[in-house]
């Protein structure tokens, strides 16, 4: 019998029922809970950085815009880099954000 995970870690095995058989699995499938929280966490996060770079980009604040482009454009590339966005997808995001600062 498998040992009660929730209790280690409280709130993200809340109601998860055990869908695998053996202990690999079982642990691979623990990883892939916590992975996917901590996925969720940033892409919310590169998401709030582009919506506010691009806010700012329509209200025509420049000055804020350049202080926080290279910290947007570094959160793309790491999240590229860890897979939670495809590099395409990264590669769009940073194309997108230079055509509008630059027009």
């Amino acid at each position: 019998m498998s040992p009660d995970w929730s209790i280690q870690a409280p709130g993200v095995f809340e109601g998860i029922y055990d869908v695998a058989n053996h202990e690999s699995a079982e642990k691979a499938y623990r990883q892939s809970l916590v992975n996917r929280d901590r996925n969720r966490q940033y892409r919310s996060r590169l998401r709030t950085a582009l919506k506010s770079i691009r806010a700012a980009l329509a209200g025509g604040k420049a000055a804020e815009v350049k202080s926080s482009l290279g910290e947007t454009v570094s959160l793309i590339d790491k999240m590229a880099g860890k897979g939670i966005i495809h590099r395409n997808a990264a590669g769009r995001y940073k194309s997108r954000l230079m055509a509008k600062l630059g027009a």
